[in-house]
């Protein structure tokens, strides 16, 4: 048989059309329940042939280099558990077959592409793709192919038929990977401003990859901490315009009269004593983990019961539920202004500039 000889005519019609990325890569154990034998594959994949091995058991069904999808397709192709035996290429169509790659997540830079990220190179240019599997695994890194050993495998969403880890993991394992702090803050910089998450949940993935250490790291969070805090200003300052509340007082402090302070506010209605507060706490150092956290919250609990004990009610709002559900929060604030007529007049304090 010559390196160009035809399949045989059984394992042709076994494999069927191949105008899937996931039906064009395809591992030795897949190729076999196909009926294609040992002596068929090595022949295709001789040099000239029309095949080419992609990565350690891992096949390319076609001549040329892979293509982006075909690249990601083949790391899970190599990175997952292996399926029972033969188990068939599903046809492609309206019930098209979405592989499951079992315990294998891409994350990095290759889920941050397909997520869509502008600061990404594409999938066919990255020069590594980086694949979740379980730490227990025994499985070594090879070819393109990065193998990143996890005791949390993450639940992963599906983009484009593959499984991908959820960008903040995805941000994390990038950016523990990359020494330009420049390159960490343009990520992080597009996954917020993008919608993609919020600050508090990429802190708090840092944080459990103990990445805040990092200088390159730690700047951007900073930067990303603040850009957080400016974007959901924005959208505060925004819902109060585009849904006619009366115009609060921004960013003050209250205090009793010649008494301590009360806190810090993000808007406040002193007429109806109605306060709105943003939430966009996240841990700031690599020491910090959940009982900072709970020491925060404890304190932002504390400070919202003594204003709330002095007649001030505190509109509790987070970026995500001003960015995805405006008209509800600006209803919550209205409704609150609404009821002040009803209420005990709260007690007299001093407010402040911030």
């Amino acid at each position: 048989m010559t390196h160009n000889a035809p399949l045989s005519s059984r394992s042709l019609r076994r494999l069927g059309p191949l105008a899937e990325p996931h039906q064009r890569v395809l591992t030795t154990a897949q190729l076999r329940a196909h009926g294609v034998t040992a002596a068929e594959l090595s022949a295709r994949c001789r040099p000239g042939g029309p095949w080419s091995q992609l990565l350690p058991h891992v096949y390319l069904l076609h001549p040329g280099p892979p293509t982006g999808e075909e690249r990601l397709h083949g790391a899970l192709r190599y990175a997952a558990r292996e399926p029972a035996p033969g188990v068939p290429v599903q046809p492609t169509g309206r019930h098209a077959y979405r592989p499951p790659y079992p315990g294998a997540v891409l994350t990095g830079l290759a889920a941050l592409a397909l997520y869509g990220f502008t600061q990404t190179p594409a999938p066919a240019d990255l020069e590594c793709v980086d694949v979740l599997v379980p730490r227990q695994r025994r499985l070594r890194s090879t070819g393109y192919v990065r193998v990143l050993r996890t005791a949390d495998l993450p639940t992963p969403a599906t983009v484009g038929g593959l499984p991908v880890a959820p960008v903040p993991r995805a941000l994390a394992d990038a950016a523990a990977e990359l020494r330009d702090g420049a390159a960490v803050r343009r990520l992080l910089t597009e996954a917020v401003r993008d919608g993609h998450c919020e600050p508090a949940a990429v802190v708090r993935e840092f944080t459990n990859a103990k990445l805040l250490g990092l200088p390159q790291v730690r700047d951007a969070v900073g930067s990303l901490v603040a850009g957080g805090r400016a974007i959901a200003e924005s959208r505060l300052y925004r819902m109060v315009r585009e849904h006619g509340l009366p115009d609060p007082l921004w960013n003050v402090e209250l205090r009793l009269p010649g008494g301590p302070r009360l806190g810090a506010l993000d808007a406040y209605w002193p007429d109806q004593a109605v306060a709105v507060e943003l939430d966009t706490r996240a841990p700031h150092g690599p020491a910090e983990g959940e009982a900072d956290e709970e020491s925060e919250w404890s304190r932002h609990a504390r400070k919202r019961e003594h204003l709330e004990r002095l007649g001030i009610t505190v509109v509790h709002l987070t970026p995500r539920k001003l960015r995805d559900a405006m008209e509800q929060q600006a209803t919550v604030v209205r409704t609150a202004l609404m009821a002040a007529d009803d209420r005990e007049p709260a007690a007299y304090v001093v407010v402040l500039p911030r």
